[in-house]
């Protein structure tokens, strides 16, 4: 069974490969990393884009079949009419071709002039938007057959055409461009546009009424990780988003029961314990001098002092509110610590001083890193980097250093590093897994890794 899961695993593996490999996973995988990663985003996109495709399938139909058909009918009425003034003017003495141009510009609209002893002009460069010229003229050389000049981008109201009708005579016609061209065309494509614009501002505010419910959410639940308060969240939008919402305070009420319900047993605990401690104490100072009650005594400081170290790891710190603290505060703080163990420490920030989380507890985090740097070297550096998103704190130090196999371990309660290092040595081994449950309560986290200055790095990342 377990070796035909791994063969399995390794079917998907060679086929994750060979999709990557060809031109297909390459294609898609170029276009995800050029995808927008946001939900609004992609959302815009899921409406945009079919809207798009089908306003250009719809208008390259519509341009391709009506407006060409319209046009190439118009055009053949024009060439018509042109053709019969050609025919008349040639069957008709020269003293009446005069009424011929006056009935062609009454009747037909068209502005017409004979030239005599004129050339054609050379051919006109195609414009961007060929329809007209290539219908036009293709109908004058099916209905008229003669050599023939048009221009239709000059005035755009008019369209110019000149005919040879024999040797030295040049028939010149000005035709509207509503005659030839359907001109009304535009106004199908501005309310197209004009319509998909409107809708598609529907659609942004409908999106964004439906993302906001989710960005509420996901920052809810990103003040939750960082241990904030988010009285003020309430589920709203779609019915899905309402679940998850729901699902949500429901995980938050349970984990907040468990942390009163664990804070509350410890309290008893360490009622109980103090009490007895406390009897020890007091009998031990009735007692008559002996020199085993040194050693008595001794146990139960001992006790005392394991006894607070576990319910401050027990308890976490959460039941301080979150608050402003200055950086360059916590660093005098460390700079008067490290005067009074007698250590070299070298401080930089970067980026803003004013940091929001849990005073005391963060304060705590970075008093156990630097302390147990200070009990086990002597130079010691501290660099903060307030960013936009992260605030880094990196503490190298030249001590001994913990070794790369046992880094893990330094942060499980109640290991103990006897051949290198720990917080305390004479203390549970709770002070990195304290540090670390603080870390991980403001969304952050510890790493720990080599130092420049040969010791260890220990490097907190937490949200700005």
């Amino acid at each position: 069974m377990a070796s035909f899961k791994g063969m399995c695993r390794g079917l998907k593996v060679r086929r994750r490969t060979l999709n990557r490999n060809s031109a297909w996973g390459r294609f898609t995988l170029w276009l995800r990393r050029r995808l927008p990663m946001g939900l609004y985003a992609r959302s815009l996109l899921i409406v945009i884009i079919p809207m798009v495709l089908l306003q250009s399938v719809v208008a390259f139909v519509f341009m391709e079949r009506h407006w060409q058909l319209v046009t190439q009918r118009l055009s053949s009425a024009v060439t018509a009419d042109i053709a019969a003034i050609i025919d008349l003017i040639n069957h008709t003495p020269e003293s009446e071709v005069n009424d011929i141009i006056r009935i062609a510009r009454e009747r037909l609209n068209l502005n017409v002039s004979i030239e005599t002893g004129g050339e054609l002009p050379p051919p006109r460069p195609k414009p961007f938007f060929e329809i007209l010229d290539q219908i036009l003229s293709e109908e004058i050389s099916d209905q008229i057959r003669r050599p023939f000049w048009i221009d239709t981008v000059g005035d755009s109201s008019f369209v110019e055409i000149r005919i040879k009708i024999d040797g030295d005579r040049i028939l010149r016609v000005y035709a509207r461009r509503s005659q030839a061209y359907a001109s009304n065309t535009h106004i199908f494509i501005v309310w197209m546009v004009g319509t998909s614009l409107v809708l598609l501002a529907i659609a942004i505010l409908f999106l964004r009424g439906q993302i906001r419910p989710i960005l509420a959410l996901a920052h809810a639940a990103e003040s939750f990780g960082k241990g904030q308060k988010i009285d003020d969240f309430s589920p709203r939008g779609a019915e899905e988003i309402r679940r998850a919402g729901l699902a949500f305070i429901q995980m938050r009420e349970r984990i907040e029961r468990q942390i009163e319900q664990r804070t509350a047993m410890l309290t008893g605990v360490s009622h109980d314990l103090r009490t007895i401690l406390t009897r020890f104490k007091l009998q031990l100072a009735l007692a008559p001098d002996h020199p085993d009650f040194e050693s008595l005594n001794q146990d139960v400081e001992d006790m005392q002092s394991m006894l607070e170290g576990y319910l401050a790891f027990a308890r976490g710190e959460a039941e301080e509110d979150v608050g402003e603290l200055k950086l360059s505060d916590l660093m005098i703080r460390l700079e008067a610590e490290a005067e009074l163990h007698g250590k070299a420490l070298a401080v930089t920030l970067e980026g803003k001083d004013d940091i929001r989380v849990r005073p005391n507890a963060f304060t705590r985090l970075v008093a156990n890193i630097v302390s147990n740097a200070y009990r086990y070297a002597n130079s010691v550096n501290v660099e903060a980097k307030h960013g936009a998103k992260w605030l880094t704190i990196t503490v190298d130090d030249d001590g001994p250093g913990i070794p790369e196999r046992s880094r893990d371990d330094v942060f499980k309660p109640f290991f103990r590093l006897d051949e290198a290092r720990n917080l305390d040595n004479s203390g549970t081994g709770l002070g990195l897994a304290i540090a670390l449950d603080i870390a991980r309560s403001h969304g952050g986290n510890i790493t720990l890794a080599d130092s420049p200055l040969g010791g260890l790095r220990a490097v907190i990342r937490v949200p700005a």
